[in-house]
């Protein structure tokens, strides 16, 4: 089952693959350099067995592709591309029939940076000269989730995001922990080699959309809270929703940023935006407990290196 980051992906390829599959019903086979043997008597259709005159032969005008472009090149026939052909400068891929996956976005860096994966990785931290990590925790129904990542801190520089679930330290499993009890571990641990089993991002999705001729996506937010959907839009068709707080675009970390520098973001993000979110609801207990100027002030902007 093929994969796609995008309904318009979706829909490009189940059009190249319905193209592909007509073209390949008039593939005329190669003229072999050696006498022929057939197996069978050689079926020659007569001339009037053609439902159409070809157009070589339509009122004696000439009207191959070679005549065209030499008396006509504004009008010269496009080259169709092969199966196996990449535009690179439109970003659509042609690969094997069944091999492809996104013809659109599916190579987009951003889509790279922002995939949330759900499984679980080791990290190894240590602390900085003031014997911190860099990473604060919120308890949500009996489990540990980051919810601050301070900048250029050794968490951040692991690669914690915001939303990414703790589930063990130095082995310990912190189940049930409340959000002291794992900072008090965090403190306590060794400066270095300090092992952090983690879980990508439970509660998160990314939703990848494709901007318009004017340059839009299709939605609006206020404090970083998606709020409403334009009809028709990307957005609208790739399932983005409302009441949905905006954590990433295009993989880097916008928590705490104010509304115009998220714009500023999106508007060059480049044509494909991908857009990390997570439940209003689960946002707002997350971050109940802290102030703005924590988010505004501490947390990590960066993004992932590739």
């Amino acid at each position: 089952m093929s994969l796609y980051p995008t309904l318009e992906d979706m829909k490009v390829d189940h059009l190249m693959k319905a193209q592909v599959q007509a073209e390949s019903q008039y593939v005329v086979p190669p003229i072999s350099a050696g006498p022929a043997i057939p197996s069978a008597p050689t079926y020659v259709p007569s001339a009037s067995t053609s439902l159409y005159p070809s157009l070589g032969d339509y009122m004696g005008l000439e009207l191959n592709e070679e005549t065209i472009v030499q008396n006509m090149p504004e009008y010269a026939l496009a080259t169709r591309p092969s199966a196996d052909m990449v535009l690179s400068s439109s970003n659509i891929t042609y690969g094997p029939l069944m091999g492809m996956i996104a013809p659109l976005s599916g190579q987009s860096q951003a889509l790279q940076k922002a995939h949330v994966t759900n499984g679980i990785r080791e990290l190894i931290l240590c602390k900085d000269g003031d014997g911190k990590v860099g990473v604060r925790v919120h308890a949500v129904n009996n489990g540990i989730f980051v919810c601050l990542v301070s900048q250029n801190s050794p968490a951040a520089m692991v690669g914690l995001r915001f939303g990414d679930q703790i589930l063990s330290i130095n082995d310990t499993c912190v189940a049930g922990y409340t959000m002291d009890q794992v900072h008090k571990l965090f403190r306590n641990a060794s400066t270095n080699g300090i092992k952090v089993a983690v879980r990508d991002r439970p509660f998160e999705r990314t939703v990848t959309m494709h901007k318009d001729s004017m340059g839009y996506i299709g939605f609006q937010f206020k404090n970083g809270k998606i709020i409403a959907l334009v009809k028709h839009s990307s957005a609208a068709r790739n399932g983005l929703l409302t009441d949905h707080q905006i954590l990433e675009i295009n993989g880097k970390n916008i928590v705490g940023m104010k509304d115009k520098d998220i714009t500023t973001e999106i508007e060059s993000g480049g044509n494909i935006i991908t857009v990390t979110i997570i439940p209003s609801y689960i946002y707002d207990h997350m971050v109940k407990k802290m102030s703005n100027s924590l988010l505004k002030n501490l947390m990590d902007h960066s993004a992932l290196d590739l």
